[in-house]
This record gives C-alpha cells, structure tokens and sequence, in this order.
C-alpha cells in the first residue's frame, strides 16, 4: 500500500493512493497513519481490504491538495552516516567499521514539497537524497538482519538536509549540521514493506536546477537495511513509528570540485527513490 497523509501543515488526514492512482480517504476507518496504525496487523488488514474493494474510500480531490509527510507523531530519527562505498570514497573518508549513527528531531520533517530553509549565516547548505526505513515491531537485540528486515513497516524517500560547516567545521557533534528546520522532507509516500522486495535493489536520484547530481542504489550501502536494523537494536531500542535514514549515494555538493555548488535560496531540488515517490523543494533563505 501507498499510504499518506494530506492537508495543511499539522492538519494532515490519512489517505491511501490506489493502484489506478487515486487519492482515497481514509479518515473514516483510521484517525492518522502513525506507529500506533502500523504496530496493529488488524487495522492494516481492514485497511487494505477497503483499498482493494471498490466504493469503500471516498475518492479525494488532489487539486491544490498539498501532501504532507507520510508518517505522523514520529517517535525519532536515527540516521546512518556514510553508508555507501561511492559517497566515502567522494569525500575522503575511510569505509566505517561499524555504522556511524547520528539523531535527527522529528520537527525537522516537512513534507515531500514543502520549502526547505536555508539558515541564517549558512554557506554549505548541501543536499542527501536517502532510504527512509519506517520501523513497524519493537525492536530488541536482534539476532539477525532477517529480523531486522521482519520489523520494517515499509519504506519512503527521505532527503538529508545538510549545513556541512555546522556539521563538521564548529565543534562537537554532526548534529549540528542536521537538525535546522525543515532539513528533512519526506514522502510522498509511505510504502509497506510487502511492495520493496529487495530494499537493496533501489535506484536513488536528485536534481539541482534540473542537473543530475546523485544517480545511485541502495545495492552500494555498505550496512544493508536489515543489519541496520539489527544493530541498532542492540544500542536502542527501536519503537513502531521510528524512522531509519539510511545514508546518502555519490554526488553530493561537499564531494565536489571547487567552488563546490552548495545550495542558496531560489534553488530547486528534485529527489526520488524509484518506486517510493518523488519530493520538489524549493529553496528559500531562513
């Protein structure tokens, strides 16, 4: 299932995207999509079979209709830096031994075409289009990545906003650099894990201005989606409702060649993972 959420910035209301591509309802059989929905087999069984019964969900006009993210009331962020053999090898960095791991708070979601800020005083504000791994089971010591890929709800485009001189030139922690607001857009989409096969398997790519910067795949990360999972689980415990961002491909703007092209305000980015929904922003000063 496509599930989402559309409405006005904290006004969301639940909704589904048919497999003919049509905005259906949802408010009359669930109150939001959230960790509380998809911890509850059940609900999510009535909910797909209204889907896949004709007449059930009222048809939604999605003229002006702006989505907002998919997920509501996210417990937290965890993110997982440098998590593909190509976007290390850009920037200099050794291939980390273990996962490097950095919180994002949940107010810094927007949604998928919502305007991203640039703060005040930013010179490198820089651009990740990600996997966003959503958690649907309590996650506890994990024993395997089979059951760390068996607590996944399912799948959505993230983009990891980045200012990489607060992240790495002002002391302390990446933090910094992550947590501006609107620094994460997500959707359009929340995808269930029974439609992502193969989360490995994953074409991911981003825009600026209309050039292609990031063409990549989740087959590169170097901790694959179900070990992340797994080993998070051993350093916390993970609830329904996280969200997992998964790392960024190649093409990011501190990879490249001098003046490297961060981004400013009047910029437009573009970003999708294949099959989980595509986000616009543009951008705008703080």
């Amino acid at each position: 299932m496509k599930l989402l959420r559309v409405g006005t910035a904290g006004a969301e209301r639940p909704a589904l995207l048919d497999r003919d591509g049509t905005l259906r309802d949802l408010s009359g059989i669930v109150p939001d999509i959230d960790g509380e929905l998809l911890a509850d087999a059940s609900t999510l069984a009535r909910v797909r079979a209204a889907a896949e019964t004709p007449g059930v969900l009222p048809a939604l006009d999605a003229t002006g209709l702006r989505i907002g993210p998919p997920l509501g009331r996210i417990g937290k962020i965890v993110c997982i830096g440098l998590n593909y053999h190509d976007h290390a090898a850009e920037t200099g960095a050794a291939i980390p031994e273990e996962p490097i791991l950095f919180f994002k708070a949940p107010d810094t979601v927007v949604g998928p075409d919502d305007t991203v800020l640039v703060p005040r005083g930013s010179r490198k504000t820089d651009w990740e289009v990600e996997l966003a791994v959503v958690i649907g089971r309590t996650a506890r010591y994990l024993g395997s990545a089979e059951e760390g890929l068996a607590h996944v709800a399912g799948y959505a485009t993230a983009h990891d906003v980045s200012e990489r001189e607060f992240q790495i030139e002002r002391g302390g922690t990446w933090d910094k650099g992550k947590n501006c607001e609107t620094f994460n857009p997500l959707g359009p989409w929340l995808v269930t894990a029974d439609e992502v096969p193969d989360p490995q398997a994953l074409p991911l790519r981003l825009w600026v201005n209309g050039e292609l910067k990031q063409n990549g795949t989740t087959a590169e990360q170097i901790f694959p989606v179900g070990e992340v999972v797994r080993y998070l689980s051993h350093f916390m415990t993970l609830y329904p409702g996280d969200i997992i961002n998964t790392g960024t491909p190649a093409g990011v703007a501190m990879g490249q060649p001098e003046p490297k092209p961060y981004l400013k305000a009047g910029d437009v980015v573009e970003l999708e993972v294949v099959g989980l929904g595509r986000q616009r922003q543009e951008l705008k000063d703080a």
